[in-house]
């Protein structure tokens, strides 16, 4: 089971898939349902998809089927590590301290003015950082791997500290990320991509809903 979990490869048409490359692609879509119920298990199960996928985007590398290494998707992966650490430990908090009994670890909440700022002077780090450091390491389509990769890193850290935007960011990052991956023969991760779009839309809609349920004041959330 290890070794077909680690070699094995599935034939769809006149190529072959990696087998890890679906089995971490399962994991993140887990880790999306999850996180759209607000469980703290999100963030395990997100970590295990992370290890597995850092193996399948260095796949030129590893000499494996596909022969372009998308630096940003493998170096997401490690980022995600760090950020959910510190997302998991501050959603066991946040639900230790909480009341309710409901199970939910967080009460979702809109960044914000100050918020919205942080996140805008990430993103012009991140892009400033990643794209030229991507495009010296020789990632195929720098420009979109690195917003990709910050964008994921923003979503990640939005998520971890309970902001409702951070649905409207993978959004962002989706509509980047599926053409990329496709143009570079990955096709679960694009097809995990496009779905993540449509799991995006509805976490957003559930995380806005609890807002206004758990605020009791629906006409306020909407407008803040």
């Amino acid at each position: 089971m290890l070794d077909w979990l680690l070699e094995g490869t599935i034939a769809i048409g006149g190529g072959t898939l990696l087998v890890r490359e679906i089995v971490g692609n399962g994991f993140g879509i887990a880790s999306a349902l999850l996180g759209s119920q607000r469980s703290v298990m999100a963030w395990p199960v997100g970590i295990v998809g992370n290890l597995i996928l850092f193996t399948v985007f260095v796949g030129g590398v590893l000499a494996k089927p596909q022969v372009h290494d998308l630096w940003g998707q493998a170096g997401r992966q490690v980022f995600f590590l760090a950020v959910s650490v510190y997302g998991w430990q501050r959603w066991r908090q946040r639900r230790e301290r909480r009341e309710a009994g409901d199970g939910r670890a967080i009460v979702p909440s809109w960044a914000g003015p100050h918020g919205l700022v942080e996140l805008a002077g990430l993103a012009v780090i991140g892009m400033a950082v990643f794209y030229p450091t991507l495009r010296a390491l020789g990632s195929w389509g720098p420009l979109s791997d690195a917003w990709i990769l910050t964008g994921s890193i923003l979503a990640t850290y939005g998520m971890a500290r309970g902001w409702i935007e951070f649905w409207l960011i993978w959004i962002a990052v989706d509509a980047v990320g599926v053409p990329l991956l496709v143009r570079a023969e990955y096709y679960p991760s694009a097809a995990l991509y496009l779905a993540y779009g449509g799991f995006c839309l509805y976490g957003f809609i559930a995380w806005l809903r609890a807002r206004r349920a758990e605020t009791k004041t629906p006409s306020a959330d909407v407008l803040t």
